[in-house]
């Protein structure tokens, strides 16, 4: 375990450490106790410091730890426990994985970080979260066919999220066609898929989950959409390592399913979670804007929308974002 990562524990619980007792407790010297929490601090996490009494996190922290996460996961640690990589920072969780592509255990593999440096939203975005409280996930996939066959599975995997926050016991969460998942109608999670792959087969799949455990309030303020986190939906501390296992399981079930049956095993779940299933809403397409009544998805994801004509027209994801209407 890094200096770093053992100054986090101690300070994990909330309280006032000094920098003395700190190194005492680790066996370093002060100095390396101070690198360890400009280290912290640079990696975005905010460490409040009081003369004479030492530093304290506002929030208390949990830290990803894999023996915790591999016991959550049950009969599912066997399968897992090989491909399960915990970061404390990188630059993506996708890109980390995108990268090690042509390893054998890519199939499966499950990258967890503490921080992110360059994580990404939807068109282009920076995902923003606060270090050390989210979780900030992303697995790998190999699947037989081109590109073409993972069409919708976004939409697949919005549902997993939804059934992992549900036995993590959050009632109310939502779907956002096409990759957000909201609660009272503010953004709680996103997803991020890459793939790689010929057209004629196999593919590489990265699906990248950005999910709010605790937003500080100097990340939130640079957030330019509602959203919210776990912490003020439940009013306790999350416990990230449980969460973790809940949404690799989930997501390692989905993505099975869908290599034998595709979006079909989900879309009837996906329609009736759906924000705006039945509603009015505004597509907008650049300059462009569209108004019509949600009717659902179809067989490779794509929103259905009826205009005021009652024609009905496909709409894929690209560069659209989905309003309520007025």
């Amino acid at each position: 375990m890094t200096t770093r990562s053992a100054v986090l524990r101690l300070l994990a619980d909330g309280g006032f450490h000094s920098g003395t007792d700190m190194g005492q407790h680790l066996g370093v010297t002060r100095a390396a106790v101070c690198k360890a929490i400009r280290s912290l601090t640079d990696a975005g996490l905010d460490i409040h410091r009081v003369t004479g009494r030492g530093y304290r996190l506002p929030q208390p922290v949990r830290p990803l730890d894999r023996r915790a996460i591999l016991r959550h996961l049950g009969a599912q640690a066997r399968e897992v426990r090989d491909r399960l990589t915990l970061l404390e920072e990188t630059g993506s969780t996708n890109r980390y994985l995108l990268e090690r592509a042509h390893l054998a255990s890519f199939a499966g593999a499950v990258c967890l970080a503490e921080a992110q440096a360059a994580g990404r939203g939807r068109r282009g975005r920076q995902w923003v979260a606060t270090p050390y409280h989210n979780i900030l996930l992303s697995m790998g996939w190999r699947f037989p066919a081109g590109p073409g066959i993972v069409a919708g599975l976004s939409l697949a995997a919005g549902v997993a999220i939804l059934r992992a926050l549900e036995d993590y016991g959050v009632r109310g969460a939502v779907l956002k066609w096409p990759n957000d998942v909201l609660w009272q109608e503010k953004k709680l999670a996103g997803l991020l898929v890459d793939v790689q792959g010929e057209a004629a087969g196999p593919s590489l799949v990265v699906l990248g989950v950005g999910l709010n455990g605790y937003i500080g309030s100097h990340d939130a303020a640079r957030i330019d959409q509602p959203w919210t986190d776990l912490h003020t939906i439940t009013g306790a501390p999350v416990e990230r390592n449980r969460l973790a296992a809940l949404v690799v399981r989930e997501l390692r079930d989905m993505f099975q399913q869908f290599a034998d049956k595709g979006l079909a095993a989900f879309r009837d779940e996906w329609q009736r979670r759906h924000l705006y299933h039945g509603r009015r809403v505004r597509l907008l397409a650049g300059e462009r804007g569209i108004v019509g009544t949600v009717e659902g998805i179809d067989a490779h994801g794509a929103l259905l929308l009826r205009d005021a004509r009652g024609n009905t027209r496909a709409y894929h994801s690209g560069e659209i974002s989905l309003r309520q209407a007025a």
